[in-house]
């Protein structure tokens, strides 16, 4: 009996004792998972810091090696930095800065050859894409500045702000016309001075019921089929005053489709049209647009509304318990009708944001539409309505109260004293060029005030000339040659402005800077840009003078967009990876990399994105 209760108390002590093991262990294992958690995450943190990652980027974070350092990091697969200069072949930056200096430039236009040849778009060399749209960039602009040279366009006759002749002309900060007003006007309201941020229009309206479409470029009919029944109208801002003899470009089309677009269900489409040109079109078709996709000003392109093929069943009771169970609370959804009904009665707010535009329809927002390169608020100096609408008012308000002809009167002070000096016949030591676009009379008017009265500037060591390219606005471009010719710091470029274009503008300050100035450094800047003169001079001298160099704050392993807004197509970039370069706000080179710069463009070799 007594064995008996022996070995039970023993099997008992063994079964404590592995318990307590047990228990040991599990602590033991919880420590070790606890130090392993808190070794990754304190690797994996300052990791994520030194990448540096850019917020706008969409690519996902691919982890490069480790190595020993951020400095190494950088460098790492970077271009082999030229020890003595760009080409053995080339003269070293000192020779470039002695050499004989060209004639100075006695015209405000650049001299960048601008020809036929040099825009060849069958040309099979590595700037055939920057070619196939600079010809026609330089074409247009090249009409326009032979317009201005040959006085057609007149400068005396804006000197002064004109008196109105109408009403309709002045620059009021709201416009209403009722139906009758409406028709009268050709189904176009003025807005004479264009729209600005927070502009916004409101329409009143009513769309017709569906009718037979007959015209064959809308509905193409086989022999025993019935007529396509159509109900649509387009909404257009468009530049009523951009471009003479021609159709004015339509800064934005608005088409809600409530029957006969192709797909066969309601759609909105929106989309840009200049000389003819349509863009790429922005279909809303009733899907929300994916999380990822970029946003205007917050908003998304385009809403959710209630499709004929949309999945409306019914949560079964076992998907319901799950997500009880779970803790996942039952998301509260409502489906919006598209928001267009023949016959009712709508209300239609189109906004002008910062990044885009955007409408609403009775008070819910239905798409936004982000503003395209080319184009600017103020050229919207019409909106027009058509087709299977009945307009009943139309209200535009916080409109800009001043024309954009007679701005430059307010901005610029024609004084002496904010002229440039005369270019120097001796080479400067650095030209600074100032990129800038035809309208920005008060930035230009700012660098005069500010950093361009530095005592190196006004002692002719350092120029700073301004690169503009021709506006679309005739007057903008009568007041450009106006303030270029009086100041003497601006250097036209004959194209026409375009965000896409601005390389030849920075390839204009290479030519001018190397072979108009004869500068030893060259640099480029915005005309955002507050440079301290004395800063980069003294940061360039630390180069020894036989040596090439590209100062900036330089960007390493960017990778090319390849949708939304800035998107590269793979014919732009092939490679996945940018090579390094340099912010575009400022960065500074020596004038041999200036000299090969204009030399591969002229050959054809220069490669853009």
């Amino acid at each position: 009996m007594k064995k008996s209760k022996l070995s039970k108390l023993d099997r008992l002590d063994r079964f404590d004792m592995f318990i307590s093991l047990a228990k040991q262990r599990s602590v033991q294992i919880l420590f070790i998972v606890g130090f392993l958690y808190l070794v990754l995450v304190t690797v994996e943190i300052p990791f994520v810091f030194r990448t540096r990652l850019n917020t706008l980027s969409q690519e996902p974070l691919t982890r490069v090696p480790r190595l020993a350092s951020e400095v190494e990091f950088q460098y790492k697969e970077a271009p082999s930095r030229p020890l003595n200069w760009v080409s053995k072949n080339a003269p070293t930056p000192t020779q470039f800065h002695h050499q004989k200096q060209l004639k100075p430039q006695s015209t405000i236009l650049s001299r960048l050859s601008f020809d036929a040849e040099s825009f060849d778009p069958t040309a099979k060399d590595g700037s055939l894409e920057l070619h196939k749209s600079a010809k026609v960039a330089w074409e247009v602009g090249r009409k326009l500045w032979e317009e201005l040279e040959s006085g057609e366009v007149k400068i005396g006759s804006i000197n002064k702000p004109k008196k109105p002749k109408n009403e309709s002309e002045l620059c009021r900060p709201s416009v209403s016309l009722s139906e009758s007003e409406f028709l009268a006007h050709g189904k176009v309201m003025v807005l004479p001075c264009g729209l600005t941020l927070g502009s916004h229009i409101t329409v009143v309206g009513k769309p017709r019921a569906a009718h037979a479409e007959t015209n064959p470029r809308i509905a193409l009919l086989k022999s025993g089929e019935d007529s396509v029944m159509v109900s649509q109208f387009m909404m257009e801002l468009q530049g009523l005053k951009t471009v003479d003899g021609e159709d004015p470009p339509r800064i934005l089309h608005f088409n809600p489709r409530l029957k006969g677009d192709w797909s066969r269900k309601p759609v909105i489409e929106q989309n840009t049209c200049y000389r003819m040109q349509w863009g790429t079109a922005m279909r809303c078709e009733g899907w929300k647009s994916k999380a990822d996709d970029e946003t205007v000003d917050g908003q998304v392109k385009c809403e959710k509304w209630i499709r004929d093929d949309n999945d409306h069943s019914v949560e079964s009771n076992a998907t319901w318990w799950l997500k009880r169970l779970i803790g996942r609370t039952k998301k509260v959804t409502v489906d919006w009708p598209f928001p267009f009904t023949e016959g009712k009665l709508f209300v239609l707010t189109l906004s002008a944001g910062l990044e885009g535009y955007h409408v609403s329809v009775d008070g819910r927002h239905i798409t936004s539409f982000p503003y395209r390169t080319g184009y600017t608020l103020e050229d919207a100096t019409g909106l027009m309505l058509n087709g299977d609408v009945d307009v009943h008012s139309i209200f535009a308000a916080s409109l800009p109260t001043s024309h954009p002809s007679f701005a430059p009167q307010r901005h610029l002070e024609m004084s002496n004293r904010w002229k440039a000096p005369p270019l120097s016949e001796q080479p400067v030591d650095l030209f600074i060029g100032v990129l800038s676009a035809g309208n920005h009379f008060a930035e230009r008017m700012a660098v005069r005030k500010s950093w361009m009265q530095h005592k190196l500037v006004k002692s002719t060591h350092v120029v700073a000339r301004f690169f503009v390219a021709m506006h679309a606005r005739k007057e903008v471009n009568v007041e450009l040659k106006r303030e270029a010719e009086f100041f003497g710091d601006i250097v036209i470029v004959p194209y026409m402005d375009n965000y896409d274009l601005v390389v030849l503008k920075t390839v204009a300050i290479c030519e001018y800077g190397g072979r108009v100035a004869a500068a030893k450094y060259i640099m480029k800047c915005d005309d955002d840009t507050f440079v301290r003169v004395d800063a980069v001079i003294n940061e360039a001298k630390k180069v020894h003078p036989d040596r090439s160099f590209y100062i900036g704050n330089i960007n390493y392993y960017h990778r090319p967009l390849r949708a939304g807004k800035w998107a590269v197509t793979y014919e732009e970039w092939a490679e996945e990876v940018y090579p390094p370069y340099a912010n575009g706000p400022g960065y500074i080179m020596s004038s041999d990399i200036a000299h090969f710069i204009v030399s591969e463009f002229e050959k054809h070799n220069l490669s853009v994105s």
